[in-house]
């Protein structure tokens, strides 16, 4: 063989290695324009709500506690309720959550 098609030889498998390693670049290319199509079409989860209304185990199901909406100390038995729907459970009796305080947010103190 001599120097001329053994220099061609290894600039043809420069080539092969280039162009794999391009085609592993698109490849890469191509998984994080999908991972962006889908972050774009990700919905933020909703704001919590104001107030919520928890609700007691079994027939019925009569309100409990009332909470501010971001309430950390909520249970899976709350239901969203308006400032004038909360005040009512609060003026009626319903206990005010002792961590987030909607009475004193709401301005409703006995």
């Amino acid at each position: 063989m001599s120097d001329s098609s053994a220099r061609l030889a290894q600039l043809r498998f420069l080539e092969r290695v280039q162009v794999r390693d391009l085609q592993r670049t698109r490849d890469w290319i191509a998984a994080e324009e999908q991972h962006l199509a889908a972050e774009a079409h990700r919905r933020p989860p909703p704001p919590p709500p104001d107030w919520l209304i928890e609700h007691g185990i079994g027939t019925g199901r009569p309100a409990v506690r009332v909470h501010v909406g971001g309430c950390w100390d909520t249970r899976t038995r709350c239901k969203a309720a308006t400032a004038d729907a909360a005040r009512r459970a609060l003026a009626e009796g319903v206990e005010a959550c002792t961590h987030c305080r909607p009475d004193t947010a709401l301005g409703v103190l006995d």
